[in-house]
This record gives structure tokens, C-alpha cells and sequence, in this order.
């Protein structure tokens, strides 16, 4: 599903954000990418969602070189991966709906199909009663519930999260990552960047961990 080959990134100034990175990481898997703050997660994150280009090397994203891929098809693919932030980035003039509905307004839905997959993703996240309210109101575990129903609403085949859990407390981490494992388990690839070592030591799933831009580890959650 992801496969990284040889990538190096450089921003201007020179900043070498990821040196020579490899690694595969087949469909239906669910990893957690660690490392130091600059280690290179968020950059990682960034070439499969193609926000950013390698200077050199491929980034295979389901099976297209996403390094090459024209601006025209950049759509296309991030209808496939649904992406879950640190700080929610929802829209505070609408209402939970409206924010978990906008993937597919963009992407041209009917009224009756938004509907119905709207209410379906906020049932997953246990939101389906708050559909009405305005995200300022819920709490920070219910505004990422939020952020997870929006990145799944489109039904993606990748899941990809930066920091999900960063600022919440042990109990409301622990119901995200469960969350995720439930998308992972009707076949969603999913890849967490995180820093919370002791709740990813708790989970049996492979780490990718990033030291000053290279892989230093993809083994299993305890190496």
C-alpha cells in the first residue's frame, strides 16, 4: 500500500528532512511512525498525501509513483487517504455535519448519498446525537471523533494520523487508537505518527522509527 524507495527530502535552506528512507508497508497493515520532534514523521506523512515532492527516490502510494503524479490527478488520490490531525482543523461556523460532510461535497455527492454517509461515520465515532451541535462545544476527545469521522466519511483505503492523541488525556487515547484499530480491521490501512511510547508499547503492531530522517527501527512495538 505504501512502499518508500531510496527517498530523500531537503527543504530550501537545506534542511534534510528524510536521507535515503526505505520501507514497505502492505495493505490492511497498521503501524505506528515514531521518532524524535524532527525526526521526519510529519514530512513522511506529507509525501504520500503529496503536500510535498521528494528531491529524489519513489513514493509508491497503492501502487502509483506519487512523486511524478501530475497536479491534475492529486485529487484523485487524496480521495483514497483520509488524514486525521493533531489540532482537528475543523470549521467553527458549521455545524459537525457540515464538517464531517465536506470531503464529500468537494468530491460531488448527491444530497441523499451525503446524508447517509455522514450519519454513518458519526455513528461510528459514538457522535451520531451531536450531528447538529457546533464542533466549539464538544469536548477535545469528541472534536477528534470529529476529525476521525471526516477522514473516513469517503470510506478511504489508507488512514494516515499525525499527533491523533497528542492532547488528550491516557483514557481518551487509548478509545482513539481503538477507533483506528476498528477501521484497520475491515481491511483500512493505517499508519499513526505518535510520540506516546507507552500507549503504542500496549499495542501489537509494527513501529517505523525516524532518527534525524533515516529508519532506525521497523520492527515490532517493543524493539
Amino acid at each position: 500500500m505504501i512502499q518508500f524507495e531510496q527517498v530523500c527530502k531537503r527543504y530550501p535552506g537545506g534542511h534534510q528532512a528524510l536521507n535515503n528512507l526505505s520501507f514497505h508497508m502492505p495493505h490492511g497493515d497498521m503501524r505506528f511512525l515514531t521518532g524524535h520532534s524532527g525526526a521526519g514523521k510529519s514530512t513522511l506523512l506529507k509525501l504520500i498525501m503529496v503536500m510535498e515532492r521528494a528531491n529524489s527516490g519513489q513514493v509508491l502510494v497503492d501502487g502509483r509513483n506519487v512523486s511524478k503524479l501530475p497536479a491534475r490527478h492529486i485529487p484523485e488520490l487524496r480521495r483514497k487517504v483520509g488524514v486525521v490531525f493533531q489540532n482537528h482543523q475543523l470549521l467553527f461556523d458549521r455545524s459537525v455535519f457540515d464538517n464531517v460532510a465536506l470531503p464529500l461535497v468537494i468530491a460531488g455527492y448527491g444530497h441523499r448519498d451525503i446524508g447517509r454517509r455522514v450519519r454513518a461515520a458519526l455513528d461510528k465515532v459514538g457522535l451520531l446525537d451531536k450531528e447538529r451541535q457546533n464542533p466549539i462545544t464538544l469536548s477535545g476527545g469528541e472534536q477528534q471523533r470529529v476529525g476521525i469521522a471526516r477522514a473516513v466519511v469517503n470510506k478511504p483505503k489508507l488512514l494516515l494520523a499525525d499527533e491523533p492523541t497528542g492532547n488528550l488525556d491516557p483514557q481518551l487515547s487509548a478509545e482513539i487508537m481503538h477507533l483506528f484499530e476498528q477501521f484497520n480491521q475491515v481491511g483500512v490501512t493505517v499508519l499513526i505518527a505518535t510520540h506516546d511510547l507507552s500507549l503504542i508499547a500496549r499495542m501489537p503492531y509494527k513501529l517505523l522509527s525516524l532518527r534525524q530522517g533515516q529508519l532506525v527501527s521497523a520492527g515490532g512495538s517493543h524493539e
